[in-house]
């Protein structure tokens, strides 16, 4: 019979490089402020735990556990470029100076004429 005390949430595989959401169980059962920050995967161990550094303080989080951790996928990070209504007055005074400059390469580089290939003769 299964404990219902157990965790419900899917076993996850999380890759080196990922950015992951965080919760320092010891801060957050203490009631200590910061206990969820944002971090990116170092190394993964063999039984599942985790090695993170905190992207925002360089903290090193040690052996952390699957659990506590959430994946930030890059579909969220890049959801005001995705959905930028661009065809509005001021459109872009809401979105990031590198979103901005992105959408301007990109613009720039499907707006340039196809060169033709120079003939043979």
């Amino acid at each position: 019979m299964r404990n219902s005390a157990q965790s419900t949430t899917a076993a996850i595989k999380f890759q080196q490089g990922q950015f992951v959401l965080f919760r320092d169980p010891e801060m957050f059962w203490t009631g200590q402020a910061g206990h969820t920050f944002v971090c990116k995967v170092e190394r993964a161990w063999m039984d599942g735990k985790y090695d993170l550094v905190a992207v925002a303080s360089d903290r090193y989080v040690h052996y952390a556990s699957a659990e506590y951790m959430r994946l930030l996928p890059s579909v969220d990070a890049m959801r005001d470029i995705d959905t930028a209504p661009l065809n509005t007055d001021g459109a872009a005074d809401d979105m990031t100076a590198a979103a901005i400059a992105w959408l301007t390469q990109q613009h720039a580089t499907t707006n340039q004429r196809a060169e033709l290939p120079a003939q043979r003769d």
